[in-house]
């Protein structure tokens, strides 16, 4: 695959992550269908309480996540072994969580999505059929620790074009990924 300026797109597994409403899905969809690569949505790996608990209102605990961050980094390791790359969406909220994900899995890389906190508030409450609730977006904010400097990744504003969005994510993904730390 091509990036933007003829580079070639390096062959990792994207972690696409941010707060609820950044727009992870809809990215992630697109992102995979450009560059023909496998796509999981990472909320279909969360077992049936932690949807219930998001559902009701209850922010998920590092113990609701592990065996959850468990699974995504499963199928980061399958993409890994096959050797075709991957687009998945994760939260991914604390630097603990990344770490756990890349552990063993030396071509992920995070495409952070960000944007105002009204803007994903306006996002969220129109959508239908997700069960975050609006409620839960402070609590996640609140959780957010930003990507460190060691850490693969790189930082795209959601209130962009998708278009643009899609561009920036490429551009990144055709710079030579830096050595696992």
């Amino acid at each position: 695959m091509i990036g933007a300026d003829d580079a070639p797109v390096q062959r990792s597994v994207v972690v696409v992550m941010g707060v609820s409403g950044t727009g992870k899905s809809t990215v992630a969809a697109v992102l995979a269908a450009r560059l023909g690569w496998p796509f999981a949505e990472g909320d279909d790996f969360h077992p049936a309480v932690n949807v219930a608990a998001m559902r009701a209102g209850r922010p998920l605990t590092d113990a609701d996540r592990w065996p959850w961050l468990a699974s995504v980094a499963t199928w980061i390791g399958e993409r890994e072994r096959a050797g075709t790359g991957g687009i998945v969406t994760c939260s991914a909220l604390r630097r603990s969580y990344r770490d756990r994900l890349r552990t063993g899995h030396s071509r992920v890389r995070f495409l952070c999505l960000t944007a105002e906190p009204e803007l994903i508030a306006s996002r969220m409450a129109q959508r239908s059929g997700h069960y975050m609730p609006t409620s839960l977006l402070a609590s996640q904010l609140s959780t957010l620790e930003p990507l460190e400097p060691d850490e693969p990744g790189t930082l795209v504003d959601s209130a962009q074009s998708l278009e643009a969005i899609v561009t920036a994510a490429i551009d990144f993904l055709s710079e030579p990924a830096a050595q696992p730390q």
